[in-house]
């Protein structure tokens, strides 16, 4: 059966397009291998007739999308069974309110870690529902490095401990994760998440932005501990209670289909790509090449984040000239190396590569680095 939507005459012209370098900090680049996949199922969806965008959320043809993508979250980052996958929608900044919402009231308290802004965001939204507060901070060095594991000043009577495993915009990312005893452990993981292997029974929370390592943007997951949905605050709207989307399997209303089929997909190609052991490595690979070309340039390229705490998912660095800062990005450009502008607060220069940018690009992006600097 055709869909009639798709019986007007469609044609694909397939174009020559000079090939770019994706350098983007989100929605960022996806597998090409991925993207293929879709585009040959864009219009006929598995023998559907229609586009899986425009299948029913209650359709069996759905339902397996969507259980697929579930199971290979599961499987790929060794969830345990007490715990449960959601598909939320509202970004990771939607999470920063809904947390407090769940577990924080007038005259608790929660440990909230400063290491840039997105977990200053998360401490601003908590404000708004009890007492948080700060239990390390990176701020008087403009975020450039994770306090130490033993400067955290965590109380046993905390209703939860909250950082931000991975931050886009100074470049900096956990090695390690804290161990919060019987206070439970929070972690925004939007833009580092599935990008290494992680003990995620340390966690009570995690959840992630999709479109960084997982897919396109309109997908939030949020991994949770049964625990934690049972003991949530009752008296919320419907929509912003985890157990709401828990006890309907993510279907209580229309969940962003495309983008949950689009996660799936990935999930895939991280399988065939070796799991999460071989993208570490690989993602190590990449962040080293990038690197090597900062520390070996004598100073005419500046790290942001201390060598101990730099990320492998966003390379943040400076030129100490801002003039030829400013000549390196629009020759950067020209080269076809896209997002490669620092966040527009902030500035400099950010390469962010993320599991889907091939090793290929870091090594042009390396090797312009080094011509850039013979040449100026």
């Amino acid at each position: 059966m055709k869909n009639i939507n798709n019986n007007i005459g469609v044609s694909i012209v397939k174009q020559t397009i000079q090939p770019v370098y994706n350098f983007n900090a989100g929605p960022s680049a996806l597998p090409s291998a991925v993207l293929e996949k879709a585009q040959q199922e864009l219009l006929n969806f598995r023998g559907t007739g229609m586009s899986v965008m425009e299948l029913s959320h209650r359709s069996a043809a759905y339902e397996e999308v969507h259980n697929n993508a579930i199971s290979r979250l599961k499987t790929l980052f060794s969830i345990p069974d007490n715990y449960e996958v959601l598909f939320l929608q509202g970004g990771a900044s939607l999470q920063f309110s809904m947390i407090p919402m769940n577990f924080l009231q007038k005259g608790q308290k929660a440990a909230y870690v400063n290491t840039g802004v997105w977990a200053e965001k998360a401490f601003a939204e908590a404000k708004l529902f009890g007492d948080p507060y700060e239990a390390a901070s990176s701020k008087e060095s403009n975020h450039r490095f994770i306090p130490n594991l033993h400067d955290l000043k965590i109380n046993q009577d905390d209703e939860y401990v909250h950082i931000t495993s991975n931050n886009t915009i100074y470049g900096t990312q956990w090695k390690d994760f804290p161990n919060t005893g019987e206070v439970p452990l929070i972690a925004d993981m939007s833009s580092d998440i599935m990008s290494r292997p992680v003990d995620v029974s340390k966690f009570a929370l995690i959840y992630a932005g999709a479109q960084k390592n997982l897919g396109p943007s309109g997908v939030t997951v949020v991994i949770i501990r049964k625990d934690m949905i049972e003991k949530a605050n009752p008296n919320l709207p419907t929509m912003l209670k985890y157990s709401t989307h828990s006890k309907n399997n993510s279907l209580f209303n229309t969940p962003p289909t495309f983008g949950i089929y689009m996660l799936g997909e990935v999930l895939g190609w991280i399988e065939e790509k070796g799991g999460l052991e071989s993208l570490a490595k690989q993602n190590e690979e990449k962040a080293h090449l990038i690197y090597d070309a900062i520390d070996e340039s004598n100073g005419f390229y500046i790290g942001h984040a201390k060598p101990e705490s730099r990320s492998l998912m966003n390379i943040t660095f400076r030129l100490a000239d801002q003039d030829l800062e400013k000549k390196f990005l629009e020759e950067a450009k020209e080269a076809g190396f896209v997002g490669v502008n620092g966040y527009r607060t902030v500035g400099g220069c950010r390469a962010s590569t993320y599991n889907s940018v091939p090793v290929e690009a870091c090594m042009a992006l390396r090797d312009f680095m080094i011509q850039f600097q013979k040449n100026n």
